[in-house]
């Protein structure tokens, strides 16, 4: 290829669609992962449904790092205790589309508040993109986002009825077996007194933070990662 690159990873966040994104080809790439949620590409998190990427896809997305750090603490809820419905909220770092001042934005008014001086409600498909992922939670979970003054590391607070009833300690357990079993390096399993920061260059999707979620009753549960 022109650049030497069969691999492209297309980051920018406006590109990504599969129209948009195979503008690569013509450079020489061979295959083009979009770092974002796609209207049209097949969409994959590791640990959730990389099985049923096939060699003939030649754009595919990897969906948010939203749905990336969901995704996988939902798939161990679901597959233990059956996720009935469920609301998460991201408490999110500032992206390079917010203003470092207020300004205009052509998504939400909000959303052009200063990035260092606000907590910012926004929207998140992450939650509705884990129903492509995981089937079976389609139309069952949906969020919203607050972004915050951090320049990285984002937090995932997902709250759950369960049709299954448990104990916290029975989530706990389950989420440590998958830590260390099949979603080991993609789900990590923490007890430590851990904040933001201690997570910077982590390679794993998500880390479920078991002292920090709580329950209320055996079927409501909110779990944080």
């Amino acid at each position: 290829s022109k650049a030497g690159a069969e691999y492209v990873i297309e980051s920018t966040g406006v590109f990504t669609t599969i129209e948009k994104a195979s503008a690569h080809f013509t450079g020489g790439a061979k295959k083009v992962i979009i770092s974002a949620p796609s209207a049209d590409a097949p969409m994959f998190v590791c640990g959730v449904n990389l099985e049923k990427y096939s060699k003939d896809m030649n754009v595919v997305s990897n969906a948010s790092c939203t749905t990336n750090c969901l995704a996988p603490v939902a798939k161990v809820l679901h597959e233990n205790f059956e996720i009935v419905e469920g609301l998460m909220t991201t408490v999110h770092a500032a992206t390079a589309t917010q203003k470092t001042v207020d300004g205009p934005s052509s998504k939400d008014w909000r959303g052009g508040r200063g990035a260092g001086q606000n907590i910012i409600p926004s929207s998140t498909g992450a939650a509705k993109a884990v129903g492509k992922v995981i089937p079976g939670l389609n139309g069952k979970l949906t969020g919203m986002a607050f972004r915050v003054p951090t320049p990285d590391v984002s937090v995932v607070d997902l709250t759950v009825r369960l049709g299954k009833e448990c104990t916290y300690d029975d989530i706990k357990a389950a989420m440590k077996t998958a830590s260390e079993g099949p979603l080991k390096g993609v789900l990590g399993y923490t007890e430590d007194d851990v904040v933001s920061c201690d997570f910077l260059g982590d390679e794993r999707s998500s880390i479920f933070d078991a002292k920090a979620g709580i329950q209320l009753s055996k079927t409501f549960a909110k779990v944080v990662s």
